[in-house]
Formats: C-alpha cells, sequence, structure tokens
C-alpha cells in the first residue's frame, strides 16, 4: 500500500504543519463558542468578532513552538493539549455556573479540590470528546504525512508573532468600537470572551491578577478619602419604627443553600406545596418577606453571600474573598457587636478549610467555629458537601444552647447543593417531571430542605431560644443555572426564559423574623450587601460610620435597586441586562433607555469603590469611632478533643 505523500515543497515545510495546527484549533474553539456558551450576539459585528479572536492566541501560542529546534511537532501537539484542556475547563465550569475560569478560582481549587467532584462529574458528556479530537488528528499526521518534517527557524516565528499581533490589534479595534472603553470598564466577563476569545481572556486574567497583587502594597491612608466621601452621601438612616427593635436579643443567620425564590408557593401538578414551612413564614405577619432581595455573589458563591451578608462589601470580580483576600483587614457584623457583649459562632458540617473558612472567619471575629469534626460524619448523616440538614441542625442544638448570650451566629445548610440528588430513605416527596434530571431532584431536595427548617424551628421554641432570637434566612445564591433554562419555561409555564425572566430568577428569599415586630410581605428591591445595615440598625447599631454599600431595606430613604457583580442591576423602574433596559413588569425592551441610565452610574461607582477596599485592603487604613479592632491571631478553632473550639482570647 503506497503511503501518503505530501508535495516535497510541503512535506519539509513546518509552517503546513503550524498552519493545519491553527485551522483546527480555531474551527474547534468557534464551534465551542456556538454549542457551550451564551454570549449574547446582538449584531453582525460580534458575530465576525466571535468568528477570528481565536486565530490571534492560537498563532501566538502554537507559533511557541517555532522557537525549538528538535521535537516542534511534539510541542504544538503539547501545546494544543494544554489549551484544549484550558477550553474544556472552561466548557464544564460554564454549564453550571455561567462563567469562565480565572485565576483566583484556580486557587479555591487547592482549598476545596476533592469537595467538587460530584458536580464536576455530573457536567460531563461523553460526546466532550470532540474537544480533543484535533489533537488526536495532528498525532496522526506527525506520525505518518509529517514524519520527515524538521526544519525550523526563528525567522518564521517572528513572522507569525507579527501576525498574531496585528490579528489581535485589528480585533480589539472593532472590539472597542462595539464596546468603548472593554478593557477600563468591563465587569462581565461574558463580554471579554465575547469580543476577545477565551485564551485572549486568560491572558488578560493573568495581567489583572498581578495588578491586583500589586495594588495593596500602593495603596495608603489616603485613598479611604473618596470612599468615606461616597459612603457618606449615599447612606440610609436607620427606621425610627424598627430602631433597636431588637436590641440585646440574640442572632442567628441561616444560609439557605442554592434556593430560589420561585419556589415559595410552588405546587407540584398534584397540588402538593414544595416548601409548605417557608410558605408559611412567607405569609406570616410576625416575619418580614422580602420578594424583591437577589444574590449578588460571584465566582465565590456560598463564601460570597457569606461575606456580603456580614461585611455589606461586594464580593470580588474574579475568585473569592475568603480565599485571596482573606488576610485583608475587615470590620464585619460579628466583630463590631463585641462591642455590645456578643459572642460569635458559626455551625458547618463540613471541615473548616473549605473556602477557607478556618482562615477567613478569624479575620472576621467570629469566636467559635464548630465544623464537621463536631458531627456524627457517618455515611448515612453525609451527603454530597458534608452533613445532610436535619441531622446538621439536630446535632447542633445542644452546643447553640450552651452558648453565651447574647450571641451571634451562623448556620449553613448543604443539603440543597447541586446536583441535587437526594438518598431514597430521606425523601418521598416526587421529583419533577420537566425533561431535566437537576430541575427534577431540585424539587425533593428543596422539600427536604424545608422540613429540617421547620424542625430547627420547633426546636428552637422547645429550648426557649426563640423569643429572644432574631431569625435571618436567606437564599445564598442561585441553584438552577440558565443552562437548564428548557425545563426551567416549563416550570414557569413560559414559552422561554426572557433576560428580564432571567433576572428574576436570581431573587432568593430572605426571612427576617423579629420577636414581638410586625412584618409583613416587603416588595422594596434590595440584596444581600442591604443586610447587615438593616440587621445591625434593628439591633440598635447605628452604621454610619462605617465603610458599607448597603442600604437599609426598612429605611424611609431605601435606594430600591440591586447589582449584580457583572454591572447588571434590577430596580422597581427597569431591569439593565448586558446594556439593555427592560420593563420590570412585561420584561419588554424599554426604548426610553432615561429608566436605567441613572442607576447605571451609581452601579459602576459602587462596584469601583467596593473594589477599592477589597484589592487595596484599605479598611486597615480606617477606625470608625466606638469600634475596637480584632486581632485575627487571637483565635483557634480548636476541635472537640481540645477546649470546644473556643478561640485564645
Amino acid at each position: 500500500m503506497n503511503k501518503i505523500r505530501l508535495p516535497k515543497t510541503l512535506n519539509n515545510n513546518h509552517i503546513t504543519f503550524l498552519a493545519i495546527a491553527v485551522v483546527l484549533f480555531w474551527l474547534k474553539t468557534y464551534a465551542a463558542y456556538q454549542i457551550e456558551f451564551k454570549l449574547g450576539i446582538d449584531n453582525n459585528l460580534q458575530k465576525f468578532l466571535l468568528l477570528i479572536n481565536p486565530l490571534s492566541s492560537a498563532l501566538f501560542f502554537f507559533g511557541i513552538a517555532l522557537l525549538f529546534k528538535k521535537h516542534t511537532k511534539l510541542i504544538m501537539i503539547s501545546i494544543n493539549f494544554l489549551l484544549s484542556f484550558l477550553l474544556y475547563a472552561n466548557i464544564a465550569y460554564y454549564r453550571f455556573f455561567n462563567d469562565f475560569i480565572t485565576v483566583p478560582v484556580l486557587m479555591q481549587t487547592k482549598t476545596n479540590a476533592g469537595q467538587l467532584g460530584d458536580s464536576a462529574i455530573s457536567l460531563m458528556s461523553p460526546f466532550d470528546i470532540f474537544y480533543f479530537t484535533d489533537m488526536f488528528i495532528l498525532i496522526a499526521l506527525a506520525l505518518t504525512v509529517f514524519k520527515k518534517v524538521t526544519v525550523t527557524n526563528r525567522k518564521s516565528f517572528k513572522i507569525v508573532l507579527l501576525f498574531s499581533i496585528t490579528t489581535f490589534l485589528f480585533n480589539l479595534g472593532l472590539a472597542e468600537k462595539d464596546r468603548p472603553q472593554l478593557l477600563s470598564r468591563s465587569f462581565d466577563r461574558n463580554y471579554l470572551v465575547k469580543y476577545l476569545g477565551a485564551y485572549n481572556f486568560t491572558i488578560y486574567d493573568v495581567i489583572q491578577n498581578i495588578k491586583s497583587s500589586s495594588q495593596r502594597a500602593l495603596a495608603d491612608s489616603s485613598d479611604i478619602t473618596d470612599v468615606e466621601n461616597y459612603r457618606k452621601a449615599n447612606y440610609s438612616p436607620p427606621n425610627p419604627k424598627y430602631f433597636a427593635k431588637a436590641k440585646g436579643m440574640n442572632v442567628i443567620y441561616v444560609s439557605m443553600e442554592s434556593f430560589q425564590s420561585f419556589m415559595i408557593d410552588y405546587k407540584m401538578p398534584d397540588g402538593r406545596e414544595v416548601t409548605p414551612f417557608l410558605n408559611s413564614l412567607a405569609h406570616d405577619n410576625n416575619t418580614f418577606y422580602f420578594e424583591n432581595f437577589f444574590h449578588q455573589t460571584g465566582q465565590g458563591k456560598t463564601s460570597d453571600a457569606e461575606f456580603l451578608m456580614e461585611n455589606s462589601l461586594y464580593p470580588m470580580g474574579q475568585g473569592a474573598v475568603f480565599v485571596n483576600k482573606a488576610q485583608n483587614t475587615f470590620q464585619a457584623a460579628p466583630a463590631i457587636l463585641k462591642g455590645y457583649g456578643y459572642n460569635s459562632a458559626v455551625f458547618h458540617g463540613n471541615y473548616k478549610t473549605f473556602w477557607n473558612r478556618n482562615v477567613m472567619y478569624k479575620a472576621l471575629g467570629y469566636d467559635q467555629f464548630f465544623d464537621a469534626d463536631y458531627y456524627s460524619m457517618s455515611d448515612e448523616n453525609t451527603k454530597n458537601y458534608g452533613m445532610k440538614d436535619k441531622p446538621f441542625f439536630k446535632e447542633s442544638m445542644p452546643m447553640l444552647e450552651n452558648l453565651k448570650q447574647p450571641f451571634y451566629t451562623k448556620f449553613i445548610s448543604l443539603s440543597n447543593h447541586f446536583p441535587f440528588a437526594m438518598d431514597p430513605s430521606d425523601t418521598d416527596f416526587p421529583a419533577g417531571d420537566y425533561g431535566d434530571t437537576v430541575v427534577n431532584q431540585y424539587f425533593q431536595s428543596a422539600n427536604y430542605m424545608d422540613q429540617a427548617f421547620e424542625q430547627f424551628f420547633n426546636d428552637l421554641k422547645t429550648s426557649g431560644l426563640y423569643d429572644n432570637t432574631v431569625i435571618v434566612m436567606y437564599g445564598d445564591h442561585y441553584g438552577i443555572s440558565e443552562n437548564h433554562n428548557d425545563a426551567m419555561a416549563k416550570v414557569l409555564g413560559v414559552d422561554d426564559i426572557t433576560p428580564a425572566l432571567n433576572a428574576q430568577l436570581q431573587r432568593v428569599p430572605l426571612f427576617i423574623h423579629v420577636p414581638g415586630v410586625k412584618g409583613g410581605i416587603q416588595k422594596q428591591y434590595g440584596g444581600e450587601v442591604d443586610v447587615r445595615p438593616t440587621v445591625l440598625h434593628l439591633l440598635g447599631v447605628d452604621t454610619k460610620d462605617y465603610m458599607e454599600f448597603g442600604s437599609d431595606l426598612l429605611s424611609k430613604e431605601h435606594r430600591d435597586w440591586a447589582l449584580f457583580r457583572n454591572g447588571d442591576f434590577v430596580s422597581s423602574k427597569g431591569y439593565q441586562i448586558k446594556g439593555k433596559c427592560y420593563s420590570p413588569e412585561t420584561g419588554e425592551l424599554l426604548e426610553q433607555t432615561d429608566v436605567c441610565k441613572d442607576i447605571d452610574g451609581k452601579v459602576n461607582t459602587e462596584l469601583q469603590m467596593s473594589d477599592e477596599i477589597v484589592y487595596k485592603d484599605l479598611l486597615r487604613f480606617y477606625e470608625p469611632e466606638g469600634y475596637t479592632p480584632i486581632n485575627p491571631d487571637d483565635y483557634e478553632y480548636l476541635s472537640p478533643k481540645g477546649s470546644k473550639g473556643t478561640n485564645a482570647q
């Protein structure tokens, strides 16, 4: 059988092999853009940019192989594998988070590796081998048609590099024309990938993280001045009707894992309520229920929600504060309340190192941390990321009752976590029937969580703590991502999920129960950043001197809008999503964009101000009147065999 041969001029030409590698990789990446990512392509220019943006990075990275006199083909194939792995990692990550991997996210895997396995595997498909097909083709060509190609020279690399840079600058110029100030004002990674490509975004992200690392070292006390002035100009004073109504009471926060507000009052086809207990709270006049409350988390998800709730600052645009900025100075709610005689503790049915909590909680000023070491972590009691909710709350009660009062505490539930599979012995509630396993299982895990919360409330009443405790229950982030929109359209009984409806799906419940205070359903818009000033004002602590960006939800001057980490926002007047303004009532695009313009400027300013504080660690230069700074080194979370997790003060 005759061997396949190229023309002699090509058979000795390394550029031909490179060209094939670039074209195959280019086409594969473009296919991935179309199949896997929802980048919001609005016009022909954006379609063209999406087509050409993989080219500059493919030329640059594959061109590096031309610098080597030996093993050029092997190096190209290795580069292909690394870039393909990066692409596929982004695909798997995007399937759940609708986001792209950043350098800080990779750092988080050092902390959370080993506990993400089930979620990651559930996002993979046998057909994903397609994203490595071009590598196999290159291997076959290298072993056959191009077996004798060995000629390389550095002049070729310079030509390829020049072509790569020219292509990138052309790409960037067109992108800036369609999206001015793309690199300086974009809070949304989808924009960057749409305009510049996944690989160029990774380079941009690396540069941004190097820049971020230097920001703290270059900061000084004068940098806090602008933030302080902004804060004073946007302070929402407490409502006299509610200020100090909970003075001296205990506080319990309960994080409702992955729980979205569409589940409140939702009924299955047979008429059964999914969350009957939470529904009763939503309609209880003795409990505040905020029905237009939105999560504002970024890549840190549950940890971001904790950061927002206790610091009234926004999370990082890339990664998680809990992992990347745990050494910063904070003035969190547990630390503030020490000055009012409060003891603080966290209860969590997972190990203390998950999300770097054993370090971050010290910076927040938590006295005690009851982690998995304090619980019966048997196979029967655990699933996914730790302890099941019912045994978790049951075993927590004795520890809670033994705390010195008044206390400020937080409980982190876990059962209602992606992919939401339940042990058959834990539920008899029916799964959904919407053609999507993840969505179908969500109803079962939400119902189980609801039962666990009812059990917890009953135990609080039996213990006598209920009548002197403020209970704050909040959804931490979404549970069902946009990748399940087809099934969610069936759940909601609509034809499709519009941008405005998707924004509404970012609503998460917020319940605040204050003994002796009338509540009821609240219509005002707000987000997780608003909770700290709301609760502290209820406790009689005025937050006017603290660097925070929340607006008291019960204040007569509450601002009535909430932003998302990517720069989008929602308000009672309009939703701005990817630069377009929609009606909250109809979901239709509003031609009169003035409705959103005023808030848009405030949103960008607020995110920038918060980032200044977080990235530059500015709170080390600021001390509110009456506040006593904490020293994280004063805290040590010991195992139960030691001193029951007490601090070392």
